[in-house]
């Protein structure tokens, strides 16, 4: 049986190609050869789309926090324990904004539609900022695992139902002054009147709402479905902080079907154990690079 355990111990055998070049052109055939793509995707994606969470995008976004707080990116700042809800929101409302509701600054997202759109494939995702979708990704081949930017839900929770905020959230950017929101925005339950708090997995107050089950369905039978066949497990870009969910699945997968393949574009974190290395295709290099270079040929 092959474990999270043993994949762990294992993961130590680096099965990078010492030329890329022939590790590209052999993902590239693989892509076009599979029956079936299942994409596991992690932030690397995003961060090669140009969604850095500091340097200039940062600074240029939120210059009165950093005067007044010393922040020193995007994503630690977003734990500030701030006194009031005015300003929270004043924050979030610009986080969300550039990280949901604005288009990636690089075209990864769309280079990877283009390379898989005529494909019979599925996304399995750790990312929270709903770029696939923005890409031209169908909606019920996508399970986001880990919430979305774009939705709100009880903090407490009272109950599993979450709510789009672009509307007011889009008020909260336009409304906003001295980092504060005015205070009639700030939003909450309309079951139990508790503040509002985001859909993103950060603790056991997480909603998995219907939406999210039903995703969670439409993945496990897309995989049951077709077990056995010709698959790439196509890993984009996923770190070590949740490998249970995309990484060690894929391995797994990979083991116990013969004719699978595992691919993984990583930064500086492209690897695979032994049980896979055979059947294993491992690029350590920016993804976007690599997707042009599939385009260009």
């Amino acid at each position: 049986m092959y474990t999270k355990t043993a994949a762990a111990k294992s993961a130590g055998s680096n099965c990078h190609d010492t030329e890329t070049g022939r590790s590209v052109e052999k993902l590239k055939r693989e892509m076009e050869s599979a029956d079936t793509i299942v994409i596991g995707a992690g932030a690397g994606l995003s961060a090669s789309a140009g969604f850095i969470y500091s340097g200039k995008r940062f600074t240029d976004n939120f210059p009165d926090f950093i005067e007044k707080y010393g922040f020193r990116d995007m994503y630690s700042a977003g734990f500030y324990p701030f006194e009031t809800l005015e300003e929270y929101w004043a924050y979030w409302s610009r986080y969300i904004f550039i990280n949901r509701y604005q288009n990636a600054p690089k075209s990864v997202y769309d280079d990877l539609f283009r390379l898989v759109q005529d494909k019979d494939y599925f996304v399995l995702t750790t990312n929270v900022d709903h770029c696939f979708q923005k890409a031209g990704f169908d909606k019920q081949r996508l399970f986001y695992t880990q919430g979305d930017y774009g939705l709100w839900q009880c903090s407490k929770p009272c109950h599993d139902k979450t709510y789009d905020n672009e509307t007011v959230i889009r008020k909260m950017v336009a409304e906003q002054e001295n980092m504060r929101i005015p205070s009639e925005l700030i939003p909450h339950c309309p079951v139990c009147g508790a503040p509002m708090s985001m859909n993103l997995r950060a603790d056991s107050t997480f909603v998995e709402d219907s939406g999210w089950h039903k995703a969670a369905d439409r993945y496990q039978a897309f995989i049951r479905l077709h077990k056995g066949q010709k698959i790439l497990f196509l890993e984009l870009g996923v770190g070590n902080n949740t490998p249970g969910i995309i990484k060690y699945p894929f391995w797994r997968m990979t083991a116990e079907n013969p004719k699978a393949v595992y691919a993984c574009i990583n930064y500086g974190n492209a690897g695979c154990p032994r049980e896979v290395k055979d059947r294993s295709i491992c690029i350590d290099g920016d993804i976007g690079e690599v997707f042009h270079r599939f385009i260009e040929k």
